[in-house]
């Protein structure tokens, strides 16, 4: 794909064809509204439906490809992504708002899944277990699960693709994937590498448009076998209801609400680099990001007069320039979702310490300061409720058990950090947060592709994705007995 090509119209792949679609969407640049990144087709519900037995049609030859021919393809892939690092970089900044330098180690990412699931392919293995009947056998096995479809959302718009298609293609199943309306790009171009790499016909399908179109025929088709949704928690909780009411296998990730605790013993400056990145990198907009910051009494001036020191000395701007740190929000609706929040967190008597302000930049684009809150209670809206962009809070409390306390209180369970010197303590915050994750001396974001990946309570809903673990969402297991 040329990156200066706005004129050709990029669109859907349906059974090894490309494919124009009902409408076409503007693909626009957040850091500048008045580029257009790209034309994307926008698929109807027949384009769905049509993709969707294009995979059932796929299904029974490729569950049934030896592991050479998935861990070939998936590994070609992996070294195509790597190859076009700069390319797609430059493609997901444009398109996302991420900065280059976060964009390309988010495609670098893609390629590791690829690579990682491309050994997975070939490490598929069974149990034999003795019968306690005489004379027979039990083998236990893994078969693939059918066709998949996949929606994915606009944060990470490579690398959540990658951990949900790695391993479905790897495990012998066939996809049908959604992207978000917002963020077709990175998703096309990953459609591209997969269909050039030899996917066989219907293996692999892309149908990009709106949820309500797309995203509800794959949701209501008999011929989808399982769901995996990245996404908000009140889509997900209707995902949920109508893939459980046609007895589909379901995985959802959702939102996060994520403490990161600092301890009076903790390494200052860890803790502020903790916080920073946590909170404020990749525009705030990660579910894994650090949105409350509960911090003991005795550090507590400190690290907030530290924090804001560096706050202030972020550059927010064109995310292409290497001397920015934070780029634009995603688009104009994440924006004004950010600035209503701002005046939640004053209204209800947070203390904005710097921060919140929409900025102007070169270009017209969705601009915003990074925000701080400190005076903050966690019972408060800016404390309950996913914000998802660069804002935090600091809530004040006077020891590690208080900490625990605050940070456990909350709807969701994806991600917990602590800061500490303490042995004792940081053992203890490994075993009593109720998170799926724990960090300790380490943000709340950032994860490898190599291990399980995913929350409790209203962050995450089925078996875990990426690892090994993601075996237990895509294939589904065989008991076989055999008298001698």
């Amino acid at each position: 794909m040329k990156m200066n090509d706005v004129t050709k119209q990029h669109r859907n792949l349906i059974a090894g064809e490309w494919v124009e679609g009902a409408d076409v969407n503007e693909n626009r640049n957040p850091a500048n509204t008045d580029e257009i990144v790209g034309l994307y087709a926008r698929a109807s519900k027949d384009d769905a439906r049509r993709a969707i037995a294009a995979a059932r049609a796929a299904f029974p030859a490729w569950s049934r490809s030896g592991p050479q021919q998935r861990h070939d393809l998936l590994k070609k892939v992996s070294d195509t992504i790597a190859a076009r690092a700069d390319e797609l970089g430059e493609l997901l900044a444009r398109e996302e708002g991420k900065t280059f330098a976060e964009a390309k180690g988010e495609v670098m990412r893609a390629s590791q899944v690829f690579g990682f699931f491309s050994g997975e392919a070939l490490r598929q293995t069974g149990d034999a277990i003795d019968s306690v009947r005489p004379g027979v056998e039990v083998m236990v096995q893994r078969e693939a699960l059918g066709v998949i479809g996949l929606i994915t959302p606009w944060n990470f718009p490579i690398a959540i693709p990658a951990w949900k298609i790695a391993p479905a293609l790897a495990y012998g199943n066939c996809v049908v994937i959604k992207p978000a309306d917002l963020t077709p790009g990175c998703a096309w171009a990953l459609a591209e590498i997969i269909h050039e790499a030899g996917a066989p016909e219907g293996v692999f399908n892309l149908v990009m448009g709106r949820g309500s179109e797309v995203g509800a025929e794959i949701l209501d088709s008999p011929e989808i076998d399982a769901v995996s949704f990245t996404g908000s928690v009140e889509t997900g909780r209707m995902v949920a209801r109508t893939c459980v009411a046609q007895m589909k296998k379901v995985q959802l990730e959702m939102g996060g609400k994520n403490p990161l605790v600092v301890l009076d013993d903790a390494d200052l400056d860890t803790a502020v680099n903790c916080a920073l990145n946590g909170a404020f990198f990749s525009t705030g907009q990660r579910c894994t990001a650090s949105s409350r910051l509960i911090v003991t009494a005795g550090i507590h001036d400190r690290f907030v007069e530290a924090l804001t020191e560096k706050l202030r000395a972020l550059k927010v701007g064109d995310p292409m320039d290497s001397a920015v740190h934070i780029g634009p929000v995603v688009d104009e609706g994440q924006l004004e979702q950010n600035r209503r929040y701002v005046k939640i967190g004053q209204e209800e008597g947070a203390t904005l310490v710097c921060g919140g302000e929409v900025i102007e930049g070169d270009t017209p684009g969705h601009f915003m300061t990074p925000a701080l809150f400190t005076g903050t209670t966690n019972e408060m809206r800016i404390n309950r409720e996913e914000i998802f962009g660069p804002v935090a809070t600091v809530i004040k409390v006077a020891d590690y058990d208080e900490a625990l306390r605050v940070a456990n209180d909350t709807d969701f369970g994806l991600s917990a950090g602590i800061c500490t010197t303490n042995l004792g303590h940081a053992a203890h915050f490994r075993r009593h947060a109720e998170a799926g994750m724990i960090m300790v001396n380490l943000p709340t974001a950032g994860v490898d592709y190599h291990t399980p990946f995913g929350g409790r309570k209203g962050s995450s809903y089925g078996p875990r994705e990426q690892g090994q673990y993601a075996r237990e969402f895509y294939t589904t297991v065989k008991t076989s007995y055999i008298q001698a």
